[in-house]
C-alpha cells in the first residue's frame, strides 16, 4: 500500500512538472487552460507603448521649450553671442572695455526685457523674495602685481561682495554704474556672477490639448577670470523648474482630454497590477513545486539535485515582467501626478516608463523562443554571456589603463581627451572604427614629444583592441553559437530532472492528452574543465525542438 502511494505521489509530481514546463499553447491543448498571462502581456504591450508615445511627445515639448528659452536668453543677455558656444562656455572677452560693456549689457537688457523679448517672459522673485538682479564679484583680498619686474604681492584669501539691483534702481543707470562696486581691479578679480529669476508660460501645450505649464528660470551669468590669461570666459546657465500655475482659465476641450488621459493611465495601472499578481503567483507556485521535487528526489535517490536543475524552476522571464510592471505602475502614477500638475519630475517619469517599455518588448523574445529558428539568438546569448562577462572584465582593465593615460598626457593638447568621460567615449568610438582620422589630425603639434607619444598611443590602442580583443570577443560568441548548433543536431545530454520526466510509465497516454510537452533543463559536466554546460532541451512531439545552453 505504501509503495502504491509512493508511485501515485511520483506520478502526480511528474505530471505537475511537465505541465509547469509547457508553453501556453501546450497548456491549453493539455488541460484547456486559457493563457491569461499571454493575452494580458499582449494587451499590456499595446497599452504601455501607446502610453509611452503620448508621454514622449509631451516630454519633447517640455524639453524643447527649455532649450529654446535658454538659446533666447543667451541672445538677449550676452553681448556679441554668435549662436555657437565656445567649448564649454558661451563666449569670451579680451579687453577691460569689453568686460565692462558685457556686464552692463546684461543689466540693461534685464531692465528692458518686457520691451525686447518675444517670449511669454516676466520677472520672477529670487530666494530672498526680491525682484531684480543680484551681482556678486569674487577677488583676492589684497595685493599688488608688477609683471614687468616679475613682482607679486598678493593675499590668497578670497572675498565676495554682492549688491542687489531692483527695477527702481535700474531705472537710473548713471547712479549704479558710478558706484565703487563696479570698479574692477582685474589683476585681483576672480569672477563676476550675475543671477536673476524669470517666469514663463509654455503655451504650445494647448495645441496638444494639454494644460500649459508655468516655469521659473534661474539664470546665472559668470564672467570667469580665474586663469588671469587675458581671456575672460562667459558662462551662461539656465535652470528651469516647472510649477503649478496659480490661475488657469482655458476654454475648449483641454480639460476633457486630460480626464481621458487619466482614465487611460489608470487602466494601464490595473493591467500591470493584474500582470504583476499573475507572475508573482506563478513564481510562488514554482518555488512550491521545486520544494516538492527536491524533497522527493532526496527521499528516493538519497542525493541532492544539481544547482542547474534547481534554478530551472525560477523563470527569469517572470522576474523581468515583474520588474517591468513595477516600473510601469510607478511611472504611470508619476505621469498622472504630472498631468494634474502636482508633480513636475518629467525626467524620472520618462526613465521609468522608457525602461519598463524596453523590458516589455524584450519579454516578447520569450514567445519567439518557442520556435527553433528564432530561439538561436536567446540560446547563444545565454551560452556566451558568462564567458563574455569574464572577458570584458579583463579587457576593461586594459581599457581603463589607456583611458587614464590618454587623459593625463593628451588632455592639454586634444579636446577629446580633456575629461575622463570624453576620453572613454573617444576610445570607444575608435574601437568601432569611428572618427579615426579626426582623432589623429586634431592633436596639437606644440610638443614634438607629445605628438610622437600620441601616435604610439593611438596606433597601439587601435591595433590591440580591433585586431586582437574585438576578434577574440566575436570568437567567444561564435564558439557558443557553434556549440548550440552541434547539440541541436546531435541531441542534448539528460539531467536528473529530464530523466525523471521521461520515466513516466504512462507517457504515451499523457502525450495523447496534451499533444506535446516542454522538456526542461539538462546540464553537462565536463571533466577537466572549469566550465559547466547547462543545456536546456525543450522538445515538442509534433512541432519544434527548442534547446537552451548555459555556461556557468
Amino acid at each position: 500500500m505504501a509503495h502504491l502511494d509512493s508511485e501515485v505521489k511520483e506520478e502526480c509530481l511528474r505530471e505537475d512538472l511537465k505541465f509547469y514546463f509547457m508553453n501556453p499553447c501546450e497548456k491549453y491543448r493539455a488541460r484547456h487552460q486559457i493563457p491569461w498571462k499571454l493575452g494580458l502581456q499582449i494587451l499590456k504591450i499595446v497599452m504601455v507603448t501607446t502610453q509611452l508615445v503620448r508621454f514622449g511627445l509631451s516630454n519633447q515639448l517640455v524639453v524643447a521649450f527649455k532649450e529654446e528659452n535658454t538659446v533666447a536668453f543667451k541672445y538677449l543677455f550676452l553681448k556679441g553671442y554668435s549662436g555657437v558656444d565656445e567649448d564649454n562656455y558661451s563666449c569670451s572677452v579680451y579687453t577691460q572695455e569689453d568686460a565692462y560693456e558685457s556686464i552692463f549689457y546684461v543689466i540693461n537688457q534685464y531692465h528692458r526685457l518686457k520691451n525686447i523679448s518675444l517670449g511669454t517672459i516676466g520677472y520672477g522673485e529670487n530666494e530672498e523674495h526680491k525682484i531684480g538682479l543680484k551681482v556678486c564679484k569674487q577677488y583676492y583680498k589684497k595685493g599688488t602685481m608688477f609683471p614687468a619686474n616679475e613682482t607679486l604681492n598678493i593675499d590668497s584669501d578670497i572675498e565676495t561682495d554682492c549688491t542687489h539691483l531692483d527695477l527702481q534702481a535700474l531705472a537710473s543707470p548713471r547712479d549704479w554704474k558710478n558706484t565703487s562696486f563696479f570698479t574692477l581691479e582685474f589683476y585681483r578679480l576672480l569672477q563676476v556672477e550675475i543671477s536673476f529669476h524669470l517666469k514663463g508660460i509654455d503655451l504650445q501645450t494647448i495645441l496638444s490639448r494639454e494644460s500649459p505649464d508655468c516655469y521659473i528660470f534661474q539664470n546665472t551669468i559668470i564672467f570667469d577670470n580665474k586663469a588671469h590669461s587675458g581671456k575672460i570666459k562667459i558662462y551662461f546657465d539656465s535652470d528651469a523648474h516647472i510649477e503649478e500655475c496659480k490661475e488657469l482659465n482655458i476654454s475648449g476641450s483641454v480639460q476633457k482630454n486630460t480626464q481621458y488621459v487619466l482614465v487611460f493611465d489608470a487602466f494601464v495601472i490595473v493591467i500591470c497590477s493584474a500582470s504583476l499578481i499573475l507572475c508573482t503567483r506563478s513564481i510562488v507556485l514554482a518555488l512550491s513545486l521545486r520544494k516538492r521535487f527536491l524533497s522527493f528526489f532526496l527521499e528516493k535517490y538519497k542525493r541532492r539535485v544539481c544547482d542547474a536543475d534547481q534554478w530551472e524552476f525560477i523563470n527569469g522571464w517572470y522576474v523581468l515582467v515583474i520588474i517591468s510592471d513595477l516600473m510601469t505602475i510607478i511611472g504611470s502614477i508619476l505621469k498622472m501626478e504630472i498631468k494634474v500638475k502636482n508633480l513636475t519630475n518629467y525626467d524620472l517619469c520618462s526613465i521609468l516608463l522608457g525602461t519598463s517599455t524596453l523590458l516589455v518588448w524584450v519579454g516578447v523574445i520569450r514567445y519567439l523562443g518557442y520556435f527553433q529558428k528564432y530561439n538561436v539568438l536567446i540560446l547563444t546569448m545565454q551560452a556566451s554571456l558568462p564567458k563574455v562577462l569574464r572577458f570584458c572584465a579583463c579587457a576593461g582593465m586594459i581599457y581603463l589603463g589607456y583611458t587614464f593615460c590618454g587623459w593625463i598626457v593628451l588632455g592639454p593638447y586634444h579636446n577629446k581627451f580633456v575629461a575622463l568621460n570624453t576620453v572613454s567615449e573617444c576610445l570607444f568610438s575608435l574601437v568601432n572604427g569611428d572618427d579615426m582620422f579626426a582623432t589623429f589630425a586634431q592633436i596639437q603639434q606644440k610638443s614634438i614629444m607629445v605628438w610622437l607619444f600620441s601616435r604610439l598611443y593611438l596606433y597601439s590602442f587601435i591595433s590591440l583592441f580591433i585586431y586582437m580583443i574585438l576578434s577574440l570577443f566575436i570568437a567567444l560568441i561564435t564558439d557558443s553559437y557553434d556549440t548550440i548548433k552541434k547539440y541541436q543536431q546531435n541531441g542534448f545530454p539528460e539531467t536528473d530532472l529530464q530523466e525523471f520526466l521521461k520515466g513516466c510509465s504512462s507517457r504515451e497516454e499523457y502525450r495523447e492528452e496534451s499533444s506535446a510537452f516542454l522538456s526542461c533543463i539538462c546540464c553537462l559536466r565536463r571533466k577537466g574543465s572549469d566550465d559547466h554546460l547547462i543545456l536546456t532541451n525543450q522538445n515538442s512531439a509534433k512541432d519544434n525542438q527548442v534547446s537552451g545552453l548555459l555556461i556557468q
